[in-house]
C-alpha cells in the first residue's frame, strides 16, 4: 500500500468536494420559479455536505502525513441554468467523484479497514445522491 498514491487520490477527492461547494453554491443562486425554495435548500445542503466531505478527506490526508491540496477540482461554466441542466451537471460531478472513491477503495481494500470503511461510506452516500438526482430528472408520471 503506497501512502503517497493514496494521498494523491485523497487529494483528488478533496479537490472534487471543494469544487462541489462552489458548484452547488452557484447553482443555488441560479434557480428561479415556483419550486425555488426547496430546490435552493437542497442545493445549499449539497454544498454544505461537500464542505464536510472535503474536511474529512483532508483529515485522512494529514493522518497519512500528507499535505491537503489547495486546488479546486474542475469547474466548467456552461451558462446553462435550467433545472435539468443543473441536475445533469450535478450528476456528472457526482459520478466523477464515485470514480475517485472506487479508485481509493481498490487501493486500500484488505489493507486498511479505516480507509476502506471511509471509501465504502462515501461511495454509498455518493451513489445515493446519484440515485436521487436520476429520480429528479425523470419526467413526472402522467
Amino acid at each position: 500500500m503506497s501512502e503517497s498514491k493514496i494521498i494523491d487520490v485523497l487529494n483528488k477527492i478533496l479537490e472534487c468536494e471543494l469544487a462541489g461547494v462552489v458548484r452547488y453554491t452557484h447553482y443555488s443562486l441560479m434557480v428561479f420559479g415556483h419550486n425555488r425554495i426547496p430546490i435552493v435548500k437542497w442545493l445549499r445542503d449539497q454544498a454544505n455536505e461537500s464542505l464536510m466531505h472535503a474536511s474529512v478527506a483532508g483529515e485522512h490526508i494529514t493522518t497519512l502525513g500528507g499535505h491537503p491540496s489547495l486546488k479546486i477540482g474542475k469547474l466548467i461554466e456552461t451558462s446553462k441554468h435550467s433545472l435539468n441542466d443543473i441536475l445533469n451537471e450535478s450528476l456528472q460531478h457526482e459520478q466523477s467523484q464515485v470514480e475517485n472513491l472506487y479508485e481509493l477503495l481498490k487501493m486500500v481494500e484488505g489493507k486498511s479497514v479505516y480507509l476502506e470503511e471511509y471509501a465504502r461510506e462515501m461511495i454509498t452516500e455518493e451513489e445515493n445522491h446519484i440515485a436521487e438526482v436520476k429520480k429528479m430528472l425523470k419526467p413526472q408520471p402522467k
